[in-house]
């Protein structure tokens, strides 16, 4: 039987401690990917009137702590389980191993835990609500905050910024969770201040965290030079630019906090609109030039990219180019629909902000301006009749008639349109894609077998390999009572045992696999269980 679970109130007052220790410890062995910095422990130690650790107490426990990836792909023994059918585990670090610890966290796990119907769900919501928090806050400190995707140690912009969504409700209850989402915006804001076609990066040098090499970035060059020591990978993703601002969009809708919005945070978006001017315009200028201010041409094409690294040329329609897709694939053709979808709404976000304090009514002035022409090119270039569908968006597009009927898991997808915010899920031409995008008829990236279903992409995995993000999706986007739990239970079925959301599964067998060690997908999982508890809640509680 697993240790008795301390009172709620009595928790954060446990938990503080060991953290306090935990930071200490790491502070004294500089060797330490946790190492977080004195000041740190400084903080939280004056926050308690003891510690019930010593640090060389500490840094023994710290010595049994697991690999986090290899502890992803197994049960260890003695694991806490639920008592439902599938006796799911408890996937959670011991909590001297944890990266951070949030007590309004902890009192929504205990919440939901004593009132859902389904055990294994409740453990299954319990390991992706805390999988970010538990295992990939790598470091945080002088006002930034470092997050990991899971088994990648890089900083995706857009992972990180889906990774915290779930928490930015909690923020308001917790200064510590808040201070972690700030710094998160703040390394962004200055990773894209500087680098604002990138989309990966390594650890900020004051971390002292060492950089990692990525072979997939070798042989790479691009119009610009970059600093390997802080570019992780430079793959322009337009989402990542959309996901920034849709982090501290959520963040002040939250927390009502403005202390962001620095000099610094302004002049990346300074860039951002430079970013997004040049990557509006035709590829060919009206003189015959090429316009090239992105370009990912390889020496050695493991990622093919046509025409120099430029990709498929691209005619001026309103919208925004990028040259890879969500999932980091390279693009057909360069207007993406879902991405420039999230862009509109962001922008809007964007200038309400920053009109409701009256900042910066120059990109005030801009953001609405874009936002409104590329929303009326998405409706003008990226809807179009399709034989046996009706009216339906399209994938993407380039300005000269070219269009992709497909979609892929990762969001921004067309099917999570209505969660982006783009247009509700009611629209008719949504639900006509919706329709499209689930079948096999009408997605080429849709597939169906026995064991699991789903939408996937030209990842390397491949096409028998859907991921469970899409499966969330269509869940978060659905109103029908039916839909959301016949896909819960796939989705609950589908985690071979260890009660967390992979990023891909195979349609004839649930053991094959990739990435048992894949945060976005658990903090999309545990937004979408939210979503469903606070609209539908006789779904999941048994009051």
């Amino acid at each position: 039987m697993p240790p008795p679970t301390p009172p709620k109130t009595l928790r954060p007052l446990l938990l503080l401690p060991i953290l306090a220790s935990l930071l200490f410890a790491l502070n004294s062995n500089s060797t330490s990917s946790w190492a977080n910095s004195t000041s740190t422990f400084s903080y939280l130690s004056s926050l308690l009137p003891y510690s019930p650790f010593t640090p060389s107490q500490t840094a023994v426990a710290l010595e049994t702590c697991p690999d986090l990836y290899e502890f992803s792909k197994t049960v260890p023994e003695g694991r806490r389980r639920s008592e439902g059918v599938l006796g799911l585990p408890s996937m959670r670090p011991r909590v001297e191993c944890r990266t951070f610890s949030s007590p309004a966290v902890e009192d929504l796990v205990d919440d939901f835990a004593g009132r859902m119907k389904d055990p294994d769900l409740a453990m299954l919501f319990e390991n992706a609500l805390t999988s970010t928090l538990d295992t990939t806050i790598k470091w945080s400190n002088e006002g930034l905050t470092f997050v990991v995707t899971g088994d990648i140690t890089a900083m995706w912009i857009r992972d990180s910024c889906n990774q915290l969504a779930i928490y930015q409700s909690l923020a308001p209850k917790d200064p510590n969770l808040a201070t972690l989402i700030r710094g998160a915006i703040a390394l962004q804001a200055q990773y894209l201040g500087e680098y604002p076609y990138c989309g990966a990066f390594q650890p900020p040098s004051v971390s002292g965290l060492a950089p990692t090499i990525n072979d997939w970035s070798q042989g790479v060059s691009h119009p610009f030079k970059l600093d390997n020591q802080t570019v992780f990978e430079c793959k322009y993703e337009l989402d990542s630019i959309g996901g920034f601002l849709k982090l501290s969009r959520q963040f002040y809708e939250a927390t009502g906090d403005t202390s962001y919005l620095t000099p610094a945070y302004l002049s990346t978006i300074d860039t951002v609109f430079e970013l997004i001017q040049n990557q509006t315009e035709s590829t060919l200028s009206p003189s015959g030039h090429l316009r090239n201010s992105y370009a990912f041409h390889l020496s050695q094409p493991k990622i093919p990219i046509p025409n120099q690294g430029l990709g498929h040329p691209a005619k001026e329609t309103g919208l925004v180019k990028t040259s890879f897709r969500p999932s980091d694939d390279p693009v057909i053709f360069p207007y993406n629909i879902p991405v420039n979808a999230l862009l509109v709404v962001e922008l809007k976000g964007l200038a309400k902000v920053l009109e409701e304090h009256n900042l910066r009514p120059d990109l005030v002035k801009k953001a609405r301006g874009v936002a409104a022409r590329v929303e009326k090119a998405i409706w003008e270039w990226g809807v179009e009749e399709r034989k046996g569908w009706g009216t339906v968006f399209a994938y993407e597009v380039d300005g000269f008639g070219g269009r992709v009927f497909m979609d892929d898991a990762n969001v921004p997808s067309l099917l999570s349109l209505p969660y982006l915010g783009f247009l509700d899920a009611s629209d008719p031409v949504y639900q006509n894609t919706r329709k499209m995008l689930m079948n096999q008829d009408g997605n080429p990236y849709f597939s169906k077998g026995e064991a699991f279903f789903g939408i996937g992409g030209p990842h390397e995995e491949g096409l028998l390999h859907p991921w469970p993000m899409s499966l969330v999706s269509f869940i978060i986007t659905s109103t029908s009572d039916d839909e959301i739990m016949s896909h819960l239970e796939w989705i609950k079925n589908s985690t071979t045992g260890l009660g967390l959301i992979h990023e891909s599964i195979n349609i004839h067998s649930v053991e094959n696999y990739t990435r048992p060690w894949f945060s976005w997908a658990n903090s999309y999982f545990a937004e979408t269980v939210l979503k469903v508890a606070k609209e539908r809640p006789w779904l999941l509680f048994k009051e």
